[in-house]
């Protein structure tokens, strides 16, 4: 029923209006001056181009869809996802027409700041629910037309491809025995993306004036922060459907001049690692890239974060390798510290949940980070981590038992003998809850079993 009644919404804000062309007098005829350059194309037509594939049924109702799943917080006007579609079935015909003149103008984004897992926080601008609409109608069409020419050693939000991909190509290139990395971190890249370079590379792709000026349009919003609207001249926000798609064609002039210097690379996103074979060759191409990215795309390299150095003593994706001569892939120690600090702060005792409890948001966590971290090649890191997440479990459940008495009792539960429960019960007056989660009694107690039958993810093949 769920799915039927989406649809039934879907088509009530979709509906005949934009099946064909515009129906009124408002649209056709209308000429839009910006258009001029492109007279000859279907662009300079009000209902057709570009414009026309991005406001089209169906594209409409797969953007709709993909917002909708997202979810996401509002924007500015407060509007949420799932008001979109209502307001949709009203407001529709009439912000169809704007997008068709050219004189739709996106509304500012609002500044969200969320910490950065390694220190710091990472600005981020929230698009009204509307224009995250357009946003993702936009990318749709255009990821469809540009993604093939993008670079084979681009890997960041592009459809197929993922950070894993990335992780195993970097991995080959070392096999393959280039075992030096030029590590590229771009200073703010998302802040600092120039409006006049990524618009010229956008124009060379997109006849449609109207298309253009959209998207200058969500690049040039504004940020409304602390109550007041600020001018927003440099940057692509993050937190918009488009920002990853124009980061991506920026970047491609530089995977474009690593192709024809004949270089080895993998990137995602604004993450970049070249591979050579010597550190001499490295220090050459750190100066050169740098010098390039500043001159040709006005971007800095953060020299803090950035490095010529062994592939095993740098991170890629939240992963690094071993030094061998088949490298494997092995969990950065920067993730496993974030691992173990969000572990800590789900099982603390003084959070007052029950185990049941903590291990339902426990177990949320751990799927998605064995989803993720799961493609760690060195088993004895996931079974380490496995086993001391069961013992900060059973440190928990121990402190929650309190007295001898309730834990004489728990443990005979749990189908330990009557003289090793008093003897572990009494135990607990000469030693804490932590060391004790080691002990055999309690290990026995609370078993691998009994941790799967409560739910708790497996991190390793072999606890399965």
């Amino acid at each position: 029923m769920g799915s039927k009644r989406q649809n039934i919404q879907l088509e009530l804000a979709f509906g005949e209006a934009v099946r064909g062309e515009a129906p009124s007098g408002l649209v056709r005829g209308t000429e839009d001056p910006m258009a001029r350059p492109a007279a000859e194309g279907s662009a300079a037509l009000p209902g057709g181009g570009l414009m026309a594939a991005i406001v089209a049924r169906g594209n409409l109702k797969d953007a709709l869809r993909q917002v909708t799943r997202n979810k996401g917080a509002p924007g500015v006007d407060g509007m949420t996802v799932a008001d979109l579609a209502p307001y949709l079935k009203e407001h529709w015909p009439a912000i169809r027409i704007r997008l068709l003149d050219g004189t739709y103008r996106p509304q500012p984004v609002r500044r969200v700041e969320i910490p950065k897992p390694g220190g710091g926080v990472r600005a981020l601008g929230i698009p009204t629910v509307l224009d995250r609409f357009l946003q993702q109608a936009v990318l749709q069409v255009l990821q469809e037309q540009w993604d093939g020419s993008f670079s084979a050693s681009s890997y960041g939000f592009r459809p197929g491809r993922s950070a894993h991909q990335a992780v195993a190509r970097a991995q080959t290139l070392i096999a393959a025995g280039r075992r030096w990395v030029v590590d590229l971190d771009l200073e703010k890249f998302f802040d600092r993306v120039n409006h006049d370079l990524l618009m010229g590379l956008v124009a060379k792709r997109v006849p449609d004036q109207r298309v253009l000026r959209l998207i200058r349009g969500f690049l040039t919003a504004g940020v409304l922060a602390d109550g007041l609207v600020g001018p927003t001249d440099d940057g692509t926000p993050q937190g918009g459907p488009l920002s990853p798609l124009l980061s991506n064609l920026m970047l491609d002039v530089l995977d474009k001049e690593l192709e024809r210097r004949g270089h080895r690379f993998v990137r995602y996103a604004d993450d970049c690692n070249i591979y050579v074979q010597s550190r001499r060759a490295g220090e050459r191409v750190m100066a050169s890239v740098e010098q390039f990215l500043t001159r040709r795309l006005k971007l800095r390299v953060n020299p803090a974060k950035s490095a010529v150095a062994r592939p095993w003593a740098r991170k890629f994706l939240g992963f690094s390798f071993t030094n061998e001569a088949e490298p494997r892939r092995r969990i950065a120690p920067q993730a496993l510290a974030r691992f173990t600090s969000r572990v800590r702060a789900l099982t603390r005792r003084t959070k007052g949940a029950s185990l049941g409890q903590t291990i339902a948001r426990l177990s949320v966590y751990l799927t998605g980070w064995r989803g993720y971290f799961g493609i760690c090649q060195i088993a004895r890191v996931l079974h380490n981590l496995a086993a001391w997440v069961r013992r900060r479990l059973r440190s928990l459940t121990w402190a929650h038992w309190r007295t001898g008495r309730r834990r004489y009792h728990a443990l005979r539960h749990h189908g330990i003998s009557a003289a090793l429960a008093a003897t572990m019960a009494a135990s607990a007056r000469a030693h804490g809850p932590w060391r004790l989660s080691r002990h055999p009694v309690l290990q026995a107690a609370l078993s691998l079993r009994f941790f799967a039958e409560h739910g708790l993810p497996h991190l390793t093949p072999a606890a399965a």
